[in-house]
């Protein structure tokens, strides 16, 4: 089980809201994040942010970080380490059933992610067994796309998805995130897209229509 940081608005929480990080990040890194969200009309929320298993990492010359899987080269589509990337899914899923354990039904979780984490909430979120209230993408992609049609499962068709990127990223660059944001439509999904004037990061905009949508979803 991976080790997480859990944050209860009040006791009792009726939904969850598990954040994954980037790459060489922590789960700390979107606490301030979250702390920007006003989801009172929810009720209490638990927000959990799990720390990524420390590896090497190919791009970095394999220094050893926390990370999802590793990167294999510039091209974050190409050459893919699918094997870490099935073994952070089998992690993702332990988060899941622990808040299942715990009282949250599976359809009042979201799960949000950021870069790395965007890649691994969208593999995991599609393949679940059971209905999720909703998948968050900041400034990702769509792993292992070619598989996604044969591996997602039928209980989350009608998930929805909010994707946001930056125009100027120069780590995934946009282009890439327009392309995971119509596989998605052509297969179904209700996807909600933003896109802003900004690099590889988080915007208050973003934040804000991130809180709407959760509303939304969570309403």
């Amino acid at each position: 089980m991976l080790d997480t940081i859990d944050i209860e608005t009040a006791p009792q929480p009726r939904a969850s809201i598990v954040i994954l990080h980037g790459l060489g990040a922590d789960g700390n890194d979107f606490v301030p994040v979250a702390q920007e969200l006003d989801l009172r009309a929810v009720g209490p929320v638990r927000f959990v942010f799990p720390h990524a298993p420390e590896m090497p990492v190919t791009i970095n010359g394999g220094y050893r970080m926390r990370a999802w899987y590793d990167i294999l080269g510039a091209d974050l589509r190409q050459r893919q380490d699918e094997k870490g990337l099935r073994a952070s899914l089998a992690l993702v899923e332990e988060v899941i059933a622990r808040e299942k354990e715990r009282g949250i039904a599976a359809n009042r979780i979201v799960l949000a992610g950021f870069s790395q984490g965007c890649a691994m909430v969208l593999l995991t979120g599609l393949r679940h067994k059971e209905r999720l209230a909703g998948i968050i993408g900041m400034s990702g992609y769509l792993p292992l796309a070619e598989t996604t049609e044969k591996e997602r499962s039928d209980a989350n068709r009608l998930t929805p998805v909010f994707l946001a990127h930056g125009t100027m990223d120069p780590v995934v660059p946009v282009a890439a995130a327009h392309a995971s944001r119509d596989a998605l439509r052509a297969m179904g999904y209700d996807v909600e897209w933003h896109e802003y004037p900004m690099p590889h990061s988080v915007c208050m905009e973003e934040i804000q229509a991130m809180n709407a949508w959760l509303l939304k979803v969570l309403g």
